[in-house]
Formats: structure tokens, sequence, C-alpha cells
């Protein structure tokens, strides 16, 4: 089984699924056939990233970027170097709007990972330059069960769900333990129709720290200076 340290624990159920083990062999067969992101390796950074007793937000994204040197485990987030990514953009400028942060250098996300946001796609693999290829493979199964999980299991979450296809998973979260913000998609298509001024940012925050939960540091250039 996979060493996912603190995830070891709740996700075994799952793994050890019949279904689990089909999503095996059909990734067995396009990683051997075709260019598959991200690295096999790296499928499963969000958990490795962010401890399951360390969660405090969940950020859902739909499937992972699909061009060659993007995609690393965490949903929305790109390698240090490479360019942004449209809607990765409209989050940062959204988050100086919120925040007063000056925008990052770079679209690596990890920071936040490791802040306690838990960066997850509901598909978690993708073939290149063919987004949503993988979306019937049985992800999907994988991925609401983590979230039906990570409902039941903790109090006092942020589920961020930003578009349409994140907003779908509403029904799988508790909304009587847990807080739910959702808005537009930060693509170039929709950001201006509800993301830009949801300050689901400082709102998260708001509800962490009326909880008694550390807030999430947000700022990413403060990550830089450190590099």
């Amino acid at each position: 089984m996979i060493d996912l340290g603190s995830w070891n624990a709740p996700l075994a159920p799952l793994f050890f699924d019949e279904r689990y083990q089909k999503i095996r062999e059909f990734l067995k067969h396009e990683y051997s056939n075709c260019v598959v992101y991200p690295d096999m390796y790296d499928i499963f950074n969000c958990f490795r990233f962010t401890p399951f007793e360390n969660v405090k937000a969940v950020l859902l994204g739909q499937d992972p970027y699909h061009n060659e040197g993007q995609a690393h485990g965490l949903c929305f987030s790109v390698k240090d170097g490479v360019k942004f990514p449209p809607s990765l953009g409209n989050m940062f400028k959204e988050l100086t709007a919120d925040t007063g942060f000056e925008a990052p250098t770079s679209g690596n996300l990890t920071k936040w990972a490791k802040e306690g946001v838990l960066l997850l796609n509901t598909s978690l693999t993708v073939r290149e330059h063919q987004p949503n290829s993988h979306a019937t493979c049985g992800w999907s199964w994988f991925t609401d069960s983590v979230i039906e999980l990570l409902s039941c299991e903790k109090e006092h979450l942020v589920f961020l769900l930003w578009g349409g296809n994140a907003r779908k998973k509403k029904p799988l979260i508790d909304k009587s333990k847990h807080l739910i913000l959702e808005c537009a998609h930060p693509s170039p298509l929709s950001a201006y129709n509800g993301f830009f001024g949801c300050h689901h940012y400082t709102k998260t925050n708001a509800y962490l720290k009326a909880h008694g939960i550390s807030p999430i540091d947000w700022d990413l250039r403060a990550n830089e200076s450190k590099k």
C-alpha cells in the first residue's frame, strides 16, 4: 500500500476496495502507453503535503493541468518556474484584492498545502492535452469518498467550491459541521461572474478563528523570500 503518513488509516478502505484496483489497472495501461500527468509518484501529493490531522480547508479542482511540466499533484498549483495558467493568475488577483498580499512570482501552492489547505482535484490524473480524459476511470468515486470522509470525521472545515464541477460536491458535505464557500470558477470565462470579490481567503480565516483554529497564512511571497 502507498505510504501517505496519517492518511494511511483513513484511506485504507479505499485502497483495498476493488474499485481502486480497477483504477490501478487503468493507470498501469495509461502510463505505459500514453503521456499522463502528473508523474505517477506525484499523484497523491495533496495527501503527502497536508496530513489528515492538519486539514483546515479543502479547495476542489477538476483535473490536473494537461500540459508538460505543470501538474504536480496539487490542484491549481504549478511547479516553480512555470507560467501561471489563467485561472491561477486570477486566484492571485483575488488574493491581492482580498488580503493585500502581493501576488507571488511562483505558482507553486505547496505552502498552502502545508498550511492545511487540501488541494484536491476530483480526478487525480489526465492524459496530455486531453482535459477530463480520466474523468470516468473511477477517480470521482475515490475523491467523493475523501470528501465524505473529511465531512464525517472532521469538524469546522472550510470547503471552497469554485465553479460548477466543484459545486456539484456540495451534497457530500455536512453543512451543519462545516463552512461551504462557493462561487464562480476563477477561469477567465467566469471569474467576473462572482469569483472576483468573493473574499474567500479572508472568509476562510474568519471562520477558522471563530472556532479557535489558527488561520491560514495565504502569503506566498513570504515563502519565496526564504528560498
